[in-house]
């Protein structure tokens, strides 16, 4: 029985959606739910589809490609990066081809790369969290390929950029400690993350310089419910804190939540992100600012014209409604009325 090369078509049939929505995953999956994209995805791997960019390439229909290699883009930073990228590739006449990862294992990321590699790509962004020893090694195993990390270990040796969390956790702390707040929780990442690791360190850090304590810890999965969980888990260790140090903002989100429920506590909230909801929570969340726009444009500046080995983002502190003085809204206010007593008498 004679076979022959699978085709979209092929691909649409099996995965049971149109030829439109095949073509959508390919080309623009931020578009696609992330349910399709597995079937779709998982269609191709049965029928051993891969697009032959190669050919394309020769009868100029499709622009030359760098690959991305990303967690997946229903979360927001993700998704964030992901746009940033292809909109500053495209400037630059180049098409980005996304590869979407559940697990960052070793065997998953090879497979990856290959299929950059039959598409006729040689440089790929990856945006997943990596440990320093996997990351090296992939850019070992796969010298044809350039490889630009975004989440990996600061002493990595490999290409890397990397938004500078220390600049960011030492600013949140600084603004805690200013307001009077010493009793601290601070609600990390989960601890395999290495994000969540380096901004854990970091506030530890930051505090010990200030003169504060080791603070209670605890440690969220990212989501706005395992922060209303660890809020009460926190709370009912040390009831006296003031002030709680989130990793992300989407936990801050579940934080805030809890604290609503728990009448009247004036807590303090600091986030990490500055997603597009986080100024309509409420209150409004201070939270570290990290610019994905600018991490697209330098991530794909780097790919098309190599350069600095490691280079750094910056980050920066923004106050809203979530942070006052110790002592909560009333304090805080009576502060703001004393200091305009004092500038009418100036």
């Amino acid at each position: 029985m004679s076979r022959h090369s699978a085709t979209l078509d092929d691909v649409a049939r099996l995965a049971g959606v149109s030829l439109q929505t095949v073509s959508r995953v390919l080309n623009s999956p931020e578009k696609v739910a992330t349910r399709t994209q597995e079937v779709v995805h998982q269609a191709m791997r049965t029928l051993r589809y891969v697009p032959n960019r190669s050919a394309q390439l020769l009868a100029g229909k499709v622009l030359p490609a760098i690959g991305l290699i990303s967690a997946s883009l229903t979360l927001h930073a993700p998704s964030q990066i992901a746009a940033s990228i292809k909109t500053h590739a495209q400037a630059r006449g180049l098409d980005v081809v996304i590869v979407m990862l559940n697990n960052a294992d070793r065997g998953a990321l090879q497979g990856a790369l290959a299929e950059c590699r039959a598409q006729n790509i040689r440089s790929a962004i990856i945006n997943l969290p990596l440990e320093s020893q996997l990351a090296e090694q992939l850019v070992q195993e796969n010298p044809d390929i350039h490889c630009l990390f975004l989440d990996v270990p600061p002493d990595s040796d490999v290409a890397s950029l990397l938004f500078d969390h220390r600049q960011g956790c030492h600013a949140v702390i600084d603004h805690l400690w200013e307001l009077g707040h010493r009793d601290y929780g601070f609600l990390a990442g989960p601890e395999s993350a290495i994000s969540a690791r380096l901004r854990l360190h970091a506030w530890r850090e930051a505090l010990h310089r200030n003169g504060g304590h080791q603070a209670i810890t605890a440690f969220g999965d990212w989501s706005a419910g395992s922060g209303f969980a660890c809020t009460l888990a926190m709370l009912a260790k040390q009831p006296t804190l003031t002030a709680i140090v989130v990793a992300n903002d989407q936990m801050a989100l579940g934080v805030l939540s809890a604290l609503a429920q728990l009448n009247p506590r004036d807590i303090t909230v600091t986030g990490y992100d500055d997603t597009p909801d986080s100024q309509y929570f409420q209150p409004a969340l201070t939270t570290v600012a990290q610019d994905f726009t600018l991490l697209g444009e330098r991530a794909v500046a780097l790919i098309a014209e190599p350069g600095q080995r490691h280079s750094w983002l910056p980050t920066r502190l923004v106050v809203r409604q979530s942070t006052a003085p110790k002592g909560g809204v009333d304090t805080r206010e009576a502060l703001i009325n004393q200091l305009k007593t004092i500038a009418a008498q100036l």
